[in-house]
């Protein structure tokens, strides 16, 4: 898929691999820049943890990769690697944020090659999810 001048990405499912629910497993990349984001949080600009839950949470971190990705002019679409940690082992909960995320503006970024994480703990207390992408421009 050509995007950009100079960039061009590749997503496939090689033969011989399981179904995915979206995303592809290899992800090929030609561009001129490479941006990698810090694992985006569930914070408030206000540095308060977003209220309302995993729902809350995982909203709070779409808009901070949104604005994020402004900051360098790219989109979801520039989006080449995710990875996804979930404070859970409650398969019910990582699946529901894979939906959250798959539904919303930022939808595009998980049709990427992307890696889904329970975890037991992240770094703020009470967190629950953070996104860790990579971008290439």
């Amino acid at each position: 898929m050509p995007l950009a001048q100079g960039v061009t990405i590749e997503r496939s499912n090689p033969a011989g691999l399981h179904a995915t629910p979206g995303y592809h497993h290899v992800t090929k990349v030609e561009a001129g820049q490479l941006v990698f984001l810090a694992g985006q949080c569930p914070l408030q600009e206000s540095g308060e943890l977003a209220p309302g839950g995993l729902s809350g949470q995982t909203a709070q971190v779409i808009d901070n990769i949104l604005l994020a990705l402004a900051s360098v002019n790219a989109k979801p679409d520039d989006v080449v690697r995710t990875v996804i940690y979930v404070a859970s082992a409650d398969r019910d909960d990582l699946a529901a944020v894979w939906t959250q995320l798959n539904d919303s503006s930022l939808g595009l970024a998980f049709s990427t090659a992307s890696t889904l994480l329970g975890v037991a703990q992240l770094g703020f207390p009470g967190q629950l999810v953070e996104i860790d992408v990579t971008v290439a421009l």
